[in-house]
């Protein structure tokens, strides 16, 4: 036993102690933020190259549940668009995700919006099913580092269980193929009343660059409420756990 106490030791503190705050890399592309001198000129410039249209024609805004974060717009105006390393961009509110030029205020929860029964009943235990409808297995493996020794996120009672039926609610990845459309629909089904719906990743809340593909059916997104809207590709495991910690009020 002391032996395996001075190897514990010895590894020191793995996990990390404050997820509200841990730093990450200056690479991370994160919210971004728009000049307000961006010109027009500008703006008809770098929405053409978007991929997914993610910037608007007239505003320039642009949009994080259809932004790749590929960084060309920033590439191509760096003086006017710079992606920071602010992770904190999960929001319950679709229209949030769109990033306003000449504004450089962060994503957030809208605190009225967020229904009062998931903080009265899952404040201090969440139970959630992944589903993977037709995800390329990159925000799955986030999604899934949740979970291990350094981010711990089961320290607040939240994790991903193997059954829905033993589960609180779903998260969602990828695009919504065609061919996962019933099973999305049946795992659903099967979640006991109350029910969170969270939106994981850039393929998940629009589509991304499959947006508009024959081969998706997202009609499931448009048929119900959801909780959380959770932009990236893919989504970093601090969004996703934060944006979570946000809508139970966990400080």
């Amino acid at each position: 036993m002391l032996k395996e106490i001075k190897v514990l030791k010895s590894h020191g503190r793995q996990y990390i102690k404050n997820l509200r705050t841990q730093p990450v890399s200056g690479l991370f592309r994160g919210r971004p933020v728009i000049s307000g001198e961006i010109t027009p000129d500008e703006i008809i410039s770098v929405s053409s190259m978007c991929p997914v249209k993610a910037i608007d024609k007239r505003s320039g805004s642009i949009d994080l549940g259809r932004c790749v974060f590929c960084k060309e717009c920033s590439f191509a105006l760096p003086e006017k668009i710079r992606f920071t390393n602010d992770y904190r961009i999960a929001s319950n509110v679709r229209g949030n995700l769109i990033i306003k030029s000449g504004t450089e205020s962060p994503v957030r929860l809208e605190e009225d919006r967020v229904r009062k029964e998931i903080r009265r009943l899952f404040k201090n235990s969440l139970k959630l099913r992944q589903v993977s409808a037709g995800g390329d297995n990159s925000c799955e493996m986030e999604l899934n580092a949740t979970g291990n020794v350094n981010f711990d996120f089961g320290r607040y009672g939240i994790e991903f269980v193997a059954s829905p039926r033993h589960a609180d609610g779903i998260v969602i990845t990828g695009p919504l193929s065609e061919n996962m459309a019933e099973a999305l629909k049946i795992c659903y089904e099967a979640i006991p009343e109350p029910k969170i719906i969270i939106l994981a990743g850039t393929d998940a809340i629009s589509g991304g660059i499959f947006d508009g593909s024959p081969a998706l059916n997202r009609k499931f997104i448009e048929e119900h409420h959801i909780d959380l809207y959770v932009p990236g590709n893919p989504a970093h495991p601090l969004t996703y756990i934060n944006g979570v910690m946000d809508m139970l009020g966990i400080k």
